[in-house]
């Protein structure tokens, strides 16, 4: 089968090109892609290249595929596996394989017939033994592509544990009715967790406070959350499926860890106390890899506090203060996590078919496969949320807010602000069918 795929080769020697891909045979599954959103983790793939601990060293003569968000149609199907899948059947792919020995050759990163930023993919036996081919029964391919950061989410929230009172025990999951703060939370990932901590099915937070530096990403992120962003303002609140909701930016605060410590005290707190400066929070989560704000981030704890660095930092020498006292004396603990499992990818999936979380408010920009290369490669220059691919388009890569503008010159494009602006600015399923009907097709 012909594919048109984004191969990496070396630092930033990213190629979209035609290949050829053997097929499916006996135990092997041929999928199309439709979708595949772009992640930071694509960008540290190709600038590290060989220096990325799970990029192969022979990539020069024996190039990999980029990108691992992805949602397509099984388009053929070996012996093997015709009790499990079938022709025209929607599926996501689990990108962390983690088959025995072979742990960190994940999708997008060391295979050579399966990645993101293509347009059919191999699937071979061991992969769907290890149970990451997933069927996927929402209605819009771009949902199921977020669903991989999605999970990570998931997976973070459940990574993230207390010390049960009085026990050695550890309870896994963010703490369910405390406090919550997210540090520079207003990107993608970050407006990701918003949706999930407000309204995933697991764990909720009584209150939850978002913090970004950005006036702009701010307001966004307020809006979309129903919660009004008066310009010049330096915060807004509101309530979302009972939890309470903050949106502050930290610009120019004096001290901010007392700032912050002060949001998360009630009116309530303040009658019993008119004294108190504030509480730290059960559940930190960082957003950014920024030692200062890790320091921050470990002073912001309240007694039990964990810390979720998940942040993915490239410089591999990164380091920060942090406070050891509070750790041996207020059970202050720190925890990362890359990616998610099986069955976090598999409750993400289902969640967004289900409609208990919100995907699309990751999205700033859409478009076709003919802009991955260069979406990739500069990824951290241009700002904004998650970049959605189509991958047989042809589009360069859009922001969501541009749509008006070009629409005035362009029909294609005022149709898609039309649609987008009935539904807050967001990407949604009648404008990805609207696309797929009306883009450019791709030749190769």
């Amino acid at each position: 089968m012909r594919a048109l795929a984004c191969r990496l080769y070396g630092e930033n020697d990213l190629r979209l090109e035609p290949m050829e891909l053997e097929p499916a045979g006996e135990d092997a599954v041929l999928v199309e892609l439709v979708s595949n959103s772009v992640c930071m983790s694509d960008y540290k793939a190709v600038s590290l290249a060989t220096r990325h601990k799970r990029v192969p060293k022979d990539i020069a003569v024996n190039p990999v595929m980029v990108g691992h968000e992805v949602c397509g149609i099984v388009r053929e199907v070996g012996t093997k596996w015709k009790d499990r899948f079938y022709p025209g059947q929607r599926v996501g792919v689990q990108p962390a394989f983690n088959i025995p020995g072979h742990e960190l050759e994940t999708m997008g990163y060391a295979w050579q017939t399966m990645g993101g930023d293509t347009t059919h993919i191999r699937v071979p036996s061991i992969v769907i033994e290890m149970g990451c081919l997933l069927p996927y029964e929402g209605d819009c391919f771009f949902k199921c592509s977020l669903a991989e950061p999605v999970s990570c989410i998931i997976s973070a929230f459940r990574t993230s544990y207390h010390n049960a009172f009085n026990s050695h025990v550890h309870q896994m999951g963010i703490k369910a009715g405390g406090a919550m703060l997210l540090m520079a939370g207003c990107g993608a990932m970050g407006l990701a967790a918003v949706d999930i901590a407000c309204l995933g099915p697991e764990n909720r937070p009584r209150r939850l406070v978002v913090t970004d530096i950005d006036d702009s990403r701010l307001a966004r992120a307020a809006e979309i959350f129903g919660i009004a962003w008066q310009p010049g303002g330096k915060a807004a609140s509101g309530m979302v499926n009972g939890v309470e909701l903050h949106f502050v930016n930290t610009r120019g605060m004096a001290d901010p860890v007392a700032e912050l410590k002060a949001l998360n005290l009630s009116d309530a707190d303040r009658k019993d106390n008119p004294t108190a400066t504030g509480g730290g929070y059960d559940d930190v989560f960082l957003f950014a890899a920024v030692p200062e704000l890790i320091t921050q981030a470990g002073n912001l704890m309240g007694f039990g506090g964990c810390l979720n660095f998940f942040a993915g930092p490239i410089d591999q020498q990164m380091s920060a203060t942090f406070n050891f006292y509070n750790v041996h004396y207020m059970g202050h603990h720190c925890v990362g996590s890359s990616g998610g499992d099986v069955q976090d990818m598999v409750d993400a999936i289902d969640w967004a078919a289900k409609g208990y979380l919100h995907p699309e408010v990751m999205v700033t920009h859409v478009g076709g496969l003919d802009s991955a290369v260069e979406t990739t490669v500069n990824l951290p220059k241009v700002p904004g949320g998650k970049r959605l691919i189509y991958t047989h388009v042809k589009m360069p890569m859009t922001p969501i807010t541009e749509f008006a503008r070009l629409g005035e010159s362009d029909p294609f494009y005022a149709k898609l602000a039309e649609i987008c602006g009935r539904n807050r600015g967001l990407w949604n399923r009648e404008a990805e069918e609207y696309l797929l009907a009306h883009a450019p097709k791709l030749e190769f």
